[in-house]
């Protein structure tokens, strides 16, 4: 027997997208794409000097580790915005619309509490890295270099944070203008 034939695509379970999301996001993954292609020409290069030399270059390492951590919190900030982050969704998922959108309202509030607190810690943080004069232990570059990014994506993911909470914020006005009869603002 034969399958019935396809009159069209398949339809996605993927909610549909959001151009005003995505061309928000277009930074996101364009440093998820560089990080990711720099990490391995870095390896793929180290492999090949290895391979021919049986040495390898001192500074991949560093550099990639550096890399590894750029594309954990550029990652992060994608997951934030995208409303991907890890939760419990028994709880979240569970409930009036309503709940749900209070409780992402209160989890945009607490990531944005946590990267915030992070930002400036971090950033004291790179104030010491450049006040004692700290250098990396592989190359010995100012270490500023790089942890100045710390707080740069945290604030990014902050930031990321209290959208994401806003825009649950607008639609939970809407929701209820709605339920009232009146006009959603």
């Amino acid at each position: 027997m034969s399958a019935p034939p396809s009159h069209g695509p398949a339809p996605s379970t993927a909610p549909p997208a959001q151009p005003e999301a995505a061309r928000a996001l277009r930074i996101e993954d364009w440093l998820t794409v560089l990080v990711m292609a720099a990490l391995a020409l870095i390896t793929f290069a180290n492999v090949l000097v290895r391979y021919f030399t049986h040495s390898s270059f001192a500074w991949t390492e560093e550099i990639s580790v550096f890399l590894m951590i750029v594309l954990a919190l550029v990652g992060g900030s994608a997951a934030v915005a995208r409303d991907r982050h890890i939760r419990i969704e028994f709880f979240s998922e569970s409930g009036s619309p309503q709940r749900r959108r209070m409780l992402a309202q209160l989890g945009a509030a607490m990531v944005a509490l946590l990267f915030a607190l992070v930002t400036v810690l971090s950033a004291r943080v790179v104030w010491d890295d450049i006040r004692f004069g700290e250098t990396s232990p592989g190359i010995g570059v100012p270490q500023w270099w790089y942890s100045v990014w710390l707080p740069v994506f945290s604030a990014l993911i902050t930031l990321r944070a209290v959208g994401h909470g806003l825009r649950s914020r607008r639609k939970d006005y809407r929701s209820r203008g709605d339920a009232d009869g009146a006009p959603a603002p």
